[in-house]
């Protein structure tokens, strides 16, 4: 079945108050400052062209989750310095504003950015000045998600855990794990994910792209997570997608990359739709704007052409992601209300069936 017209219309998509939940720092660097930025610290890049970086930083040929990870070396030669890490921070502030992201939650591991004498908590605070200056000069609002690697030992993931905490109320807003899942499992990290549900923490964990539903097992049942990244192969376990369901757990789905990654032969083969079907939490995101060459509005776009979603469907994906979110509870009730009274709007210019946005919230916790 074709999407209707109003779900496949890009400038819709764009005006499309939307959040955006799963998105890597050092993934989404803009090429023309990756060049600039090499220039300055005289790091040699693989292309010294804008458009051949492009292309060469678009991963279409990965064999692996694994080989498709390989593309950050060259983003992180050049987030060595504070004023890099501002800096990009604050263009994908300003960027992703651009598309009509009202929110988004930036993630990245600190310790990848101190290889050159910067400390934890230099890594920590320039990207939190660049989204400072970034929602001052742009309608959106924006967040840091402190992230640990599977491959790091668990006390290492403990430290970054304090770290993510003790910057609980001055823009980070969440922990996760992320790397490569295959002999990496999440149930390592469990002390960490546990120290920040002590203290008031979100969490959020990568599970079910590079392995199998057990991984998304143990996110869920040894480390508490509130969100799953990419959840892909989730639906190999049933009834651990109930339980997700009944809970409330939310998915950050990243469709392009998951095609890039194998973990979906094609856009047409996600279980996005199958997810929807079961009436689950999910969102759309990016996971990196630059390594698979994409933008929220895309991906949106993605779910409207190859995925049959309706503008419905959409919308309430959207709503999802604002109520997803991993501000402090005022912050996002309001947050949410006025969301949905911009997509209600929205709606109401299109000749479409009306559905009540402005509902609250009733899924189970």
């Amino acid at each position: 079945m074709s999407p209707t017209p109003v779900a496949s219309d890009r400038s819709l998509l764009r005006r499309l108050p939307k959040a955006e939940l799963h998105c890597h720092l050092d993934g989404s660097v803009r090429p023309e400052t990756l060049l600039e930025l090499a220039k300055e610290y005289k790091v040699t890049m693989p292309r010294d062209d804008v458009d051949a970086l492009r292309d060469y930083m678009r991963v279409d040929d990965a064999r692996s989750l694994e080989d498709y990870l390989m593309r950050f070396d060259t983003t992180l030669s050049v987030m060595q310095t504070e004023d890099a890490l501002e800096r990009i921070a604050y263009e994908l502030a300003l960027d992703v504003a651009a598309e009509g992201v009202r929110y988004i939650e930036m993630r990245y591991a600190p310790p990848l950015n101190t290889l050159q004498g910067l400390t934890l908590e230099q890594a920590v605070e320039a990207p939190l000045r660049g989204i400072a200056r970034a929602q001052r000069e742009a309608n959106v609002t924006a967040r840091v998600i402190v992230c640990s690697l599977r491959h790091y030992d668990p006390a290492t993931s403990l430290q970054l855990a304090k770290l993510a905490v003790s910057y609980r109320d001055r823009g980070v807003v969440g922990f996760d794990l992320a790397g490569g899942e295959i002999g990496n499992p999440a149930s390592r990290h469990a002390a960490a994910f546990a120290y920040c549900t002590e203290h008031g923490l979100a969490c959020t964990c990568h599970a079910g792209e590079g392995d199998g539903a057990e991984s998304i097992r143990q996110a869920v049942h040894d480390c508490h997570a509130h969100r799953i990244g990419h959840a892909t192969r989730l639906l190999e376990d049933p009834t651990l997608a109930d339980e997700i369901h009944e809970r409330g757990i939310a998915l950050e789905l990243c469709l392009t990359s998951n095609v890039q990654t194998r973990a979906t032969e094609r856009y047409e083969t996600h279980p996005l739709k199958q997810f929807l079907a079961r009436g689950m939490n999910v969102c759309l995101n990016t996971d990196n704007r630059l390594m698979s060459a994409t933008t929220l509005v895309d991906e949106y776009h993605h779910a409207a052409v190859s995925c049959d979603c309706t503008f419905d469907e959409l919308a309430g994906m959207a709503l999802d992601g604002f109520r997803s979110s991993f501000l402090p509870d005022d912050e996002k009730v309001a947050l949410v209300a006025s969301m949905a009274l911009e997509i209600d709007a929205l709606r109401r210019g299109h000749p479409l069936p009306s559905a009540d946005l402005t509902r609250p919230d009733t899924r189970g916790a």
